[in-house]
């Protein structure tokens, strides 16, 4: 009877809509001078990880609005937030393209 509390702690949650949304990843990998997929959709609260493969650094920018630097062969990431669809490209690699989408 440890864990006694926690049904009716749930049940609580649930009738007051006080769930708790688990946040989810979404891989981009970068290889070959291309973001695959070059579209995504995510929820706001979610991560973006960008995977770079190349042997050689990247960006994620958004002009007038953020930038991920991802280093070769390693990974970097971004919790999106409402508001945050936009159009993205590598800073060094301009024909580099991508579209995230965040809906609420």
């Amino acid at each position: 009877m440890r864990f006694a509390w926690v049904l009716p702690t749930v049940a609580a949650l649930l009738a007051a809509g006080m769930v708790p949304v688990l946040a989810d990843t979404v891989t981009v990998t970068i290889d070959k001078l291309a973001f695959s997929p070059k579209e995504v959709s995510v929820k706001a609260g979610d991560t973006v990880e960008w995977v770079n493969k190349d042997a050689f650094a990247h960006t994620a920018t958004v002009k007038g609005g953020w930038e991920v630097m991802i280093p070769p062969k390693k990974t970097a990431s971004r919790v999106m937030q409402a508001g945050d669809t936009v159009e993205y490209f590598c800073r060094f690699h301009p024909n580099m393209k991508g579209r995230i989408t965040v809906t609420p």
